[in-house]
């Protein structure tokens, strides 16, 4: 319950933040270009708080916290009175227009900068992109990929994190190839080729890096507990972080895998546990709960997180830059996010990726609630990646978007004339339900998820 409300909290201050800044684009520019504004909304529905300013604009926080808008003085409407024409949205010149509703998603990509700007100051902290495992009969099995490679550059870009290496695959999407330089476990300098040529991401879920058969070095798994649960089997049991499991039913655990084995199939079902704990060894009964899994079956589940081996020397790095530095990789950092988040786009139009991959609001909630467990520069991270998806996703030519609403004036700005009311009144009907049916399935996929 606490992780459904944590949650529940972030995805509120999270979208709360990103909706105030799009809001607020349309808002100012709005202004500035002469109309009245007469209501800054964050939400929808009944008015929890409100205020208004000295220029009689309405500022309302609503109860449904899944948007926000900008109602500004319209002739088409409103009944405007003949000493406001001035002040009214449909009055201005159509590039006005365009300022004011492209001011939404600029406003959310000036955010993103600012964020990753504030979180390059702060200091970014990166592990290394070498390689664990690699499955067999897999695409970087076939261009001979080994444990211990360290990947320098993918394409004609330099990477240092698995980040940049997952966006760097996911840019290449549709291509035929990709080389990778990497530096093996000799220290040598090697090139590998990936060969991409039918590579989709048309698994729920699936990584980029999993669906090539690449697995991250990561640090063996001890026996030792790190994180337990509020209200799991483990806490009602009177497991403790620091506890290292010894044997379970006089039948001694070797590896964190054959823990995990044995709790599977042993739902409901009473376990003796040993544990070591400080100098004391203790005897403990764990009865593991059943966790209902997607396809119909029931496994046990402990609620428990292991310790990890130490990382070796140089594998982890933190990188803080000055003010100027952080900026210019703050936009840098953005053009990227852009670029990627279009090229994603036009990915889920041609089957590149799958339609599973969607997420809706359960899932950015999860998102902003486990960025926000990890600290503040986890927080900016996920904050600055949404902001650019929210700024993407509203140039979508949908006329019920600020994409759509563009595209009709760009339209007005080269045959001079404004697009038929009937025709923009269908296309609003069009793009409503094309955004409901979009909504409803990324709702779907993040249900599944659960």
């Amino acid at each position: 319950m606490f992780e459904f409300f944590w949650n529940l909290g972030s995805f509120i201050l999270a979208l709360g933040i990103l909706v105030t800044v799009h809001e607020y684009g349309h808002f100012w520019v709005a202004r500035k270009a002469g109309v009245e504004v007469l209501r800054f909304s964050i939400g929808f529905g009944k008015p929890l708080f409100k205020w208004h300013d000295k220029l009689g604009t309405e500022y309302v926080i609503a109860l449904i916290p899944l948007g926000g808008y900008v109602k500004m003085l319209d002739a088409r409407v409103d009944t405007v009175p003949a000493d406001k024409q001035h002040l009214a949205f449909d009055s201005k010149p159509v590039l006005s227009k365009i300022a004011i509703v492209s001011a939404g998603p600029i406003a959310n990509f000036l955010f993103a900068i600012f964020a990753l700007a504030v979180m390059y100051m702060i200091g970014v902290q990166n592990v290394k992109p070498v390689v664990g495992g690699v499955a067999e009969h897999s695409r970087a099995a076939t261009a001979n990929f080994l444990p211990g490679d360290h990947i320098l550059q993918l394409g004609d870009k330099a990477v240092s994190s698995w980040q940049e290496v997952t966006f760097g695959l996911m840019s290449h999407l549709g291509e035929q190839e990709v080389q990778v330089k990497v530096q093996d476990a000799e220290n040598k300098i090697q090139l590998r080729t990936i060969a991409l040529n039918g590579w989709k991401l048309d698994k729920q879920d699936e990584a980029p890096l999993q669906s090539i058969g690449i697995e991250p070095f990561r640090p063996a798994l001890t026996l030792t507990l790190g994180h337990i649960q509020t209200g799991s089997a483990a806490d009602k049991a009177g497991l403790k972080v620091g506890d290292t499991i010894v044997s379970i039913n006089e039948i001694d655990v070797v590896d964190w895998q054959s823990l995990v084995d044995k709790i599977k199939v042993s739902a409901k079902q009473p376990l003796r546990f040993s544990i070591r704990r400080a100098s004391n060894v203790q005897l403990l009964t764990v009865i593991p709960e059943a966790k209902q899994m997607s396809d119909g079956r029931s496994i046990g589940y402990l609620g428990v997180v292991p310790q990890l081996e130490k990382w070796p020397n140089g594998y982890i790095e933190t990188r803080q830059y000055g003010p100027l530095d952080s900026m210019v990789l703050g936009i840098k950092k953005t053009y990227e996010l852009i670029s990627l988040s279009f090229d994603m786009i036009g990915n889920l139009i041609t089957g590149q990726v799958s339609v599973k991959n969607l997420s809706g609001p359960v899932g950015i909630a999860v998102g902003a609630g486990n960025s926000v467990s990890y600290g503040i520069v986890a927080f900016l991270s996920f904050l600055a990646l949404i902001s650019v998806n929210l700024g993407v996703f509203n140039l979508l030519p949908l006329p019920v978007l600020d994409g759509g609403h563009l595209m009709y004036y760009i339209i007005e700005l080269i045959r001079k004339k404004p697009v038929s009311e009937k025709t923009q009144e269908l296309g609003f009907k069009v793009g409503a339900l094309l955004l409901i049916a979009l909504t409803c399935f990324a709702l779907l996929n993040d249900v599944s998820r659960l």
